[in-house]
């Protein structure tokens, strides 16, 4: 039996992950869980999988709340890196949202865990730095976006030397075809509207303007250790093939699987094992077809442009790149900027800050926080 940590358990990934747990009770056995400050929420999870511990990143959330405190929660964001390197636990699945899941992703990285990464910022952001903790601390990184689960399983025993290129997939969220003189008149229920997955609401924006598919650009280069020029993208709006991995034989594999979390999440947790889950065994090809593919129309996603710019600049570009990201979303979903607004924002940011040095995690937090400030004075 798998015992797990679960960060960001009141969210869209933790939802799903649990689920997956409720479903084998032999399998895994949940030993912690942390959320912000969803306290309510987090009490009933903790009433339904009996952790050993429990942990909110917000210490105001617990202001008032002695039986919790006796009861064994903590809160702060040091008592959620503890749950990540928690010693009961066997695998940690980082589904926090932005980089304020970089640190919990060393801490369990470092303390031996498999980490199924949720938190594609942590690579973006510090891609270097969370595989040295990797290699330090003998843990290991299984990615549970469904993307890179797939090049993942594509992949398999391959030496990366016989892969020649990946192939990511996007649906193109559901402003693909919509006229671009029109973009600015998209609101924030509008971009959370998205045609094939049910996600939280920061990644639903960044897969309106294409954003999250430059991210998981960096994420991949840093995941399968390829450059650049061998990472593609092509647009898929019925999310069913979630990514391609071409071989220098000339073959070419694809995952193929109905749009739900709850597979790669499964595959992360058991990976390299494939138990049966009859719930996620619902693929009907007719259902599926036809598969049609685009080029990704970079003048109406200029977001995706900038972001795998500063992947191939690297440095403080990617942390700069996400980090301004972060607030021009916050902004967009706020109402204080329009959807092609945020473009702007972040390419503000790195012209400002994207040629900075960052090879310390010191240096990320600081390029990080500098560069929030600066988006912020442009929203």
């Amino acid at each position: 039996m798998k015992r797990l940590v679960i960060l960001g358990a009141t969210g869209s990934v933790g939802c799903s992950a649990l689920a997956v747990v409720r479903r084998h009770p032999g399998r895994f056995r949940v030993v912690g869980l942390a959320a912000g400050r969803s306290v309510a929420a987090l009490e009933r999870l903790a009433a339904e999988f009996g952790p050993v511990r429990v942990a909110v990143a917000d210490p105001s959330a617990l202001a008032g709340r002695t039986d919790l405190w006796d009861a064994g929660w903590r809160a702060g964001p040091g008592s959620v890196a503890e749950l990540a390197a928690l010693p009961e636990a066997d695998i940690v699945v980082n589904a926090i949202v932005g980089a304020a899941g970089l640190r919990h992703t060393i801490a369990a990285l470092e303390a031996g865990k498999r980490c199924a990464l949720a938190n594609k910022e942590s690579l973006v952001a510090a891609g270097e730095i969370v595989l040295n903790a990797a290699r330090r601390g003998g843990g290991e990184l299984v990615p549970v976006d469904s993307e890179h689960s797939a090049i993942l399983q594509c992949i398999g025993e391959a030496r990366r030397d016989e892969v020649r290129r990946i192939i990511l997939t996007a649906s193109g969220g559901p402003f693909r075809e919509l006229d671009p003189a029109k973009l600015d008149e998209v609101d924030a229920a509008m971009a959370l509207n998205h045609p094939t997955w049910e996600m939280g609401a920061k990644i639903t924006v960044d897969s309106a303007t294409l954003a999250n598919k430059a991210l998981e650009v960096i994420e991949a280069h840093f995941l399968y250790r390829l450059p650049y020029d061998r990472i593609d993208v092509v647009v898929h709006p019925t999310s069913i093939v979630h990514s391609f991995v071409e071989f220098v034989d000339g073959s070419v594999l694809a995952q193929m699987g109905e749009p739900n979390m709850e597979l790669p999440i499964l595959h992360a947790l058991t990976w390299p094992r494939r138990p049966p889950d009859a719930t996620l065994c619902t693929f009907d090809p007719l259902k599926a077809s036809p598969l049609a593919f685009e080029p990704v129309d970079t003048g109406r996603f200029p977001l995706f442009g900038l972001g795998v710019e500063a992947g191939r600049r690297g440095g403080a570009a990617p942390a700069v790149f996400n980090a301004a990201n972060e607030v021009a979303v916050k902004a967009f979903l706020e109402g204080k900027v329009t959807f092609r607004r945020m473009a702007g924002v972040v390419a503000g940011a790195l012209e400002a800050l994207g040629s900075h040095a960052a090879d310390s995690l010191e240096e990320i937090l600081e390029v990080d926080g500098a560069a929030r400030r600066h988006a912020a004075s442009l929203v």
